[in-house]
């Protein structure tokens, strides 16, 4: 019973960093570079595990459990993550709302070690990152909340089954797209890609997420870069999930396969729109955002509209 649930595990903690490595490289080819190695991301992980964390004299045990909390966070959203068709091991009914709190607890405790370290750079990081996220969790759990009521399932596994192929042809489908737009958003500031934030400056000022974890340094930092991948390779199969119709009689490790196929095209993707767009100007980031809860908001109305009609 569990058995595809275990591989669809095993295989986001082995393949996540990967998603990294292939926008880099498509980034890297629009630029007309060679670029990293696409396992570049794997050595710079192994590399930190092998050495010695520093801390500074004005941090608390709060500084050191912020990236542990982190990868366990993100570890308990992979076990309720459904892929392929298969239902993720910690699966129930209401699990996509413990699934945002998950992301938010994470972003919480990276947010006070920041902070722990008095250092007013990382408070200016902090302070953005909340403002953001403020912004976007609205907008993924109104967003999931449409699919629930489109489906008419509370969990993640059953909203995923329940929308077929016939359910994009129906009247529920302007619905979904509604929802794609707002969680194609969602994803780009969740993981703190361009246009939102770009992970390669090392201009303090302009920082939002690097910002923050500047002091760590380590097992800490690849505990917190570990994290990041994790937690992009989640949110890529909620989008995934929408836009891989399931079908009942298909083959599990098909569906999974195509799962991951998917996966890499949206690595592609992110790493196609870093490369053709620059990153927006602050005050345009928030004005993004409300879009993107407006697009929810109006994939709720036409969900219930929809459902009102087939009652």
């Amino acid at each position: 019973m569990y058995v595809f649930p275990v591989i669809n595990i095993i295989l986001g903690l082995l393949l996540a960093p990967l998603m990294i490595g292939v926008i880099n490289r498509t980034k890297a080819i629009f630029g007309g570079r060679h670029g990293q190695p696409l396992l570049q991301p794997y050595y710079d992980i192994f590399k930190l595990f092998s050495k010695a964390a520093v801390y500074s004299t004005t941090t608390s045990w709060v500084f050191r459990a912020g990236p542990i909390v982190g990868i366990a966070v993100t570890i308990v959203a992979l076990l309720i993550i459904p892929m392929g068709g298969s239902a993720g091991i910690l699966s129930f009914s209401g699990d996509f709302i413990l699934l945002a709190y998950l992301f938010g607890m994470m972003r919480f405790l990276t947010v006070l070690a920041a902070l722990d370290t008095g250092s007013p750079f990382e408070g200016m990081g902090a302070s953005r990152e909340v403002t953001f996220s403020a912004l976007a969790e609205p907008a993924l759990l109104l967003g999931l909340a449409a699919l629930a009521i489109l489906s008419d399932n509370m969990s993640l596994a059953g909203i995923f089954n329940g929308l077929p192929l016939e359910t994009f042809l129906a009247p529920g489908g302007m619905s979904i797209m509604l929802v794609l737009a707002s969680f194609a958003i969602v994803f780009l500031v969740e993981n703190c890609r361009i246009p939102f934030d770009d992970p390669t400056t090392h201009l303090e000022l302009t920082m939002i997420h690097e910002v923050m974890v500047l002091d760590h340094s380590g097992p800490d930092l690849a505990f917190i870069e570990y994290s990041a991948a994790l937690k992009m390779w989640v949110l890529g199969l909620i989008l995934t999930g929408i836009v891989t119709p399931i079908t009942g009689t298909a083959n599990p490790l098909i569906l999974t396969g195509i799962s991951i196929a998917v996966l890499f095209g949206i690595a592609i993707a992110v790493g196609v729109v870093e490369s053709v767009m620059a990153r927006l100007k602050l005050p345009s980031v928030p004005l993004l955002l409300v879009s993107a809860t407006v697009l929810s908001l109006l994939a709720i109305a036409l969900s219930t509209f929809t459902n009102g009609m087939q009652i």
